[in-house]
């Protein structure tokens, strides 16, 4: 898969080196002059490309005519959304990722303006701090679908009304599927006559709305 990151900051670069270690072609651009050296200490220097990601010409020079996917993650609202714009609108682009820096702008960042997934770095920041004061021992692992699910892992507690009880036996909440089941640090695959035990620690995905009720199963004195 090719891939463009406009802006080398920290996030573009580390998001660089993930994709180039799993195969991708990559290139960064970047409008920092003073940030290119850096960058070459920690990227391949052929991946990398100097000049302004709103410019169709340096656009152009990445590649993105035979592009798969745009993440624009500069440090501007402003131009990220217009890398975002010109990469779907005008080159048509068939995947395009924005950063947002001000949540405040996040209303902006819309597949009208042609950009698919909006990363709002301190929205999802403030919801997991939200959500795991409010979850007890529950541990979210993974966000998925735009936050609507999470991967979570919590321990059955002595006391749990689940405990000693066969997963056929079990009734999950709604939009729940258990996935795996750490028990003396081995992964179990858990099937219909898996039983569950105090102390074992259960994987889930689990719809947000369902947190709440997936940790009362899970927990003592339910």
């Amino acid at each position: 898969m090719k891939v463009i990151i406009a802006g080398g900051g920290q996030v573009g670069s580390y998001l660089a080196s993930l994709l180039i270690e799993r195969g991708h072609e990559v290139q960064v651009i970047e409008a920092r002059e003073g940030r290119i050296d850096v960058l070459k200490r920690s990227l391949p220097e052929d991946t990398i490309i100097y000049g302004d990601g709103t410019s169709p010409e340096v656009l152009e020079s990445a590649g993105i005519h035979h592009t798969d996917v745009v993440a624009a993650v500069t440090g501007s609202d402003e131009t990220n959304l217009v890398i975002g714009t010109l990469a779907r609108l005008e080159y048509g682009v068939r995947r395009v990722i924005g950063r947002v820096n001000n949540p405040k702008n996040a209303w902006l960042f819309t597949p009208m303006m042609g950009v698919d997934a909006a990363l709002n770095q301190a929205d999802l920041m403030a919801r997991l701090v939200a959500e795991e004061m409010s979850m007890g021992d529950m541990m979210t692992l993974l966000k998925l679908h735009g936050g609507k699910y999470s991967l979570v892992e919590h321990m059955v507690e002595q006391g749990s009304s689940v405990a000693g009880k066969a997963l056929r036996d079990i009734k999950l909440p709604l939009e729940c599927v258990l996935v795996a089941v750490i028990r003396d640090s081995q992964l179990l695959i858990p099937r219909g006559d898996s039983v569950l035990m105090a102390g074992d620690k259960v994987i889930a995905i689990t719809h947000m709305s369902q947190l709440q009720n997936l940790e009362d199963i899970l927990g003592a004195g339910v």
